[in-house]
């Protein structure tokens, strides 16, 4: 039975069509809803996207325990036997933090261009690539110990590599997740959404912690290999945008009694017999169309709604420019395609609340990006644990975070003021940071209930920042409905932060080595500090507009 194909059929991914086909050649007594079906399949692919994005971070803070670690525990003749040189000598800590640094900084300044670069590519090719580049770098990494390499300037390499690859991912998922989901419940949604990073932090921990002991280098080739996978599903199945599979209009169909039925902006239409071609497609189409002329202008159209639910016609473009904008068939670099301007580095800021939580996100990532490179290593550090049982241990720092995420989001959602959740929890944050460090040798309950506290209310912030705020300032009403800001506003928040990410582990590994790691967490504290006070205008203003 031929098939009909709209002339959008090359922006939809290869796994999109075949799964097309295969409806169109089972059909099933149900109706399925197909809008419903892509939009969930991106929650649920970006979700697994940054998941591995985050999984492939996480191995070097594992592994660190293992690079260096006190050999004269067990008698060997070589008292540096069980490390791996360079990391064996006394600086090694500074040199893990020139590592971790290497890797964000490379990560924080890529990722103002990479926002930039979002704006006007195939963002389903721009995260395939961008995932399959993390995973080598990643690979890279663990070569080392097969191919036994020990140079200094590999390591800073390969972690340079990994972070320029790595800005791929955030303003990739953002847009494809701003362009499917709509304002209402935003908060919630997207934190429930960006418990990705926890996951992916747990995923890449447990992974990790699987070889550390045995071979470290399957604890960066194996999430390496994730993320490669997940890259590939992304080739196959992401749905960026509504239009590459609606065409910017409702269409369904289904075939009743040998009869093709073709539904347009809910107007029902019936091919004369089973076997139509494309050319009588059109005609269907057309006669619906035809059937409503414009009444005022050649720009107003009386469409009816018909089937058409309140949720779905959300979906729908709301002006000609977004019905025009680039599609996954489009060539990666493009000139042309769509007739929104990009908004550029210097729109993007001039947005209300962008450098505000910008300059947030700077000390709310430093805090939680410390945590991230640097946990397994302070629970070895201030306990007996192994290697393996520190790096477990540690994923109820991310538990945490998940909870914190999404109670984030419910908060901001409930009383409609993000910057003043954000500043409660950044407060909160500070006597569960002190407590942690004065309590968390105690015993291992009260370390995990220290954790997980922790976890919520530092990373609760940096998930509502980097996903409702980002999402909501991408899409101001200064904007005019210009979509393409989206990218740019969220690598200019994301990358802000991530410059604060690189700082805090260099930080606190010159720190740690000069001062002790309580001094550490009292640099935690004080960065939770300056979050707060650089939130203070919006936090008044949201008070305000409560009378």
């Amino acid at each position: 039975m031929p098939t009909v194909m709209s002339s959008t059929t090359n922006s939809v991914p290869y796994g999109i069509q075949i799964l097309q086909k295969l409806f169109d050649k089972f059909p099933s007594n149900h109706n399925i809803n197909r809008t419903n079906l892509y939009k969930y399949s991106v929650l649920i692919l970006t979700f697994i996207t940054y998941a591995a994005y985050h999984a492939s971070r996480k191995p070097i803070s594992v592994v660190k325990t293992v690079l260096y670690q006190n050999c004269s525990t067990v008698n060997h003749t070589d008292p540096d036997w069980c490390n791996w040189a360079p990391f064996n000598a006394e600086n090694h800590n500074a040199l893990f933090g020139t590592l971790d640094s290497a890797f964000l900084f490379a990560y924080a300044i890529a990722m103002f261009f990479s926002g930039l670069i979002a704006e006007h590519v195939n963002i389903r090719i721009f995260l395939t690539l961008g995932m399959i580049l993390s995973g080598t770098a990643c690979s890279m990494f663990g070569f080392a110990r097969i191919y036994n390499i020990h140079s200094i300037t590999y390591f800073i390499a390969v972690q340079i590599f990994g972070g320029i690859c790595q800005t791929t991912g955030w303003p990739g998922v953002v847009t494809a997740m701003g362009n499917w989901f709509g304002k209402g419940n935003r908060g919630f949604i997207f934190g429930i959404w960006n418990s990705h990073t926890s996951i992916g932090n747990i995923i890449g921990t447990l992974l990790a912690g699987s070889f550390v002991e045995t071979n470290w280098g399957l604890s960066f080739i194996v999430p390496g290999i994730f993320i490669i996978v997940s890259g590939i599903l992304n080739f196959l199945f992401l749905v960026v945008h509504p239009s590459d599979v609606n065409g910017g209009s409702h269409l369904n169909q289904n075939t009743q009694n040998g009869r093709k039925t073709v539904m347009k902006n809910g107007i029902r239409r019936q091919s004369p017999r089973y076997d139509y071609n494309v050319q009588e497609e059109n005609e269907i189409l057309k006669g619906s169309s035809e059937e409503k002329k414009p009444s005022t202008s050649p720009q107003e159209v009386s469409i009816p709604l018909g089937d058409i639910s309140s949720k779905e016609l959300s979906l729908l473009p709301s002006n000609k420019d977004e019905v025009k904008e680039k599609t996954e068939g489009s060539p990666i670099l493009s000139p042309h395609g769509s007739q929104q301007k990009a908004v550029g580095f210097i729109g993007a800021i001039k947005i209300p609340g962008v450098i505000e939580f910008s300059m947030c996100l700077f000390f709310a990532k430093l805090v939680s990006y410390t945590f991230l490179y640097w946990l397994p290593n302070y629970i070895k550090y201030s306990s007996t644990y192994s290697p393996s049982e520190s790096a477990d241990l540690s994923t109820f720092f991310d538990v945490g975070g998940i909870f914190g995420g999404i109670a984030a989001g419910i908060f901001s959602d409930m009383f409609g003021k993000s910057a003043c959740t954000c500043a409660v929890m950044l407060f909160l944050a500070i006597p569960s940071l002190y407590t942690y460090n004065l309590l968390s040798s105690v015993n291992v309950y009260i370390n995990i209930a220290m954790l997980a506290l922790a976890g919520g209310l530092v990373n609760g912030p940096y998930a509502l920042i980097t996903t409702a705020v980002s999402a909501e300032l991408g899409t101001h009403s200064s904007l005019k409905g210009n979509a393409k800001a989206l990218s740019t506003v969220t690598s200019i928040i994301d990358g802000t932060g991530s410059i604060g990410a690189a700082v805090g582990p260099l930080l606190a590994a010159y720190i740690s080595n000069g001062f002790g790691w309580t001094s550490v967490f009292y640099m935690l504290m004080g960065s939770n500090v300056l979050a707060i006070l650089l939130l203070t205008r919006l936090v008044k203003r949201e008070i305000y507009n409560v009378g």
